[in-house]
């Protein structure tokens, strides 16, 4: 596991140095388009961040696709919206064609959005094993190990049969959509960025194998292909043995 543990003294050193990495493996990438799912989150906010300060002016946003691994069910100019967050940190600084983002319409129906963004992804990714290939998905975790918007109540929602899935947040009982874990665990490439010592403990559970990680949704996410990367801070790591 270690050499998929990589650590870094702040979030904003991991910013940086995941930031040049992730545009070296586009910039690499075979194909013409490299199909990315973002979370929301402190973390990829500080990436989008730096992503304009950098790399405003490449030209490799044109082969870029954005998607997203879940989405609060809110308007897109709402203060909660992963979407208006990404757009007004990357997209409104960078020179990318608007057919390259495709975002989770929260002021829909929930149920009907989820079969229409499944519907969508089967459509615009190709497809293994009977599932989309996202060429990399970014995932973040909550301090009860949830990832996506697959939480430790609803760990149905990580063997489910559909690409996407309405989730609900335990405490609030606000509606998502998320990718479920199938949908997740098929891609190309999996890299969670989880930072801050409110996460120490769920990583020490997982890492150190305990019995506790079981229960965790983050836990069970498994790449088909290659071991999901961890990109996280001192902080988050410092209960780890």
């Amino acid at each position: 596991m270690k050499n998929y543990l990589h650590i870094f003294k702040s979030p904003e050193e991991l910013a940086n140095k995941f930031v040049d990495k992730l545009m070296d493996w586009i910039e690499n990438h075979s194909g013409d388009e490299f199909h990315l799912a973002i979370s929301g989150g402190k973390t990829p906010d500080l990436l989008f961040s730096v992503f304009a300060e950098k790399y405003n002016n490449s030209t490799l946003w044109q082969k870029v696709h954005f998607w997203w691994v879940d989405e609060r069910m809110v308007p897109a100019t709402h203060p909660e919206s992963n979407f208006r967050i990404a757009n007004n940190l990357l997209f409104s600084k960078i020179s990318i064609p608007e057919e390259n983002i495709h975002r989770i319409k929260g002021e829909n129906d929930p149920m009907k959005e989820a079969l229409s963004y499944s519907a969508q992804i089967q459509e615009k990714l190709p497809v293994q094993n009977g599932w989309p290939v996202f060429d990399l998905i970014l995932l973040g975790m909550g301090d009860d190990g949830h990832t996506a918007s697959i939480f430790p109540n609803q760990m149905e929602l990580l063997v489910s049969e559909k690409i996407c899935e309405v989730a609900t947040h335990p405490v609030s009982g606000q509606k998502r959509v998320t990718l479920t874990g199938n949908a997740i665990n098929n891609a190309e490439k999996i890299c969670f960025l989880v930072t801050g010592s409110s996460k120490a403990q769920r990583l020490t559970e997982i890492f150190d194998r305990q019995p506790e990680a079981e229960y965790l949704p983050a836990s069970q996410i498994k790449c088909r292909r290659e071991v999901p990367e961890w990109y996280v801070d001192e902080a988050a790591i410092q209960k780890l043995t």
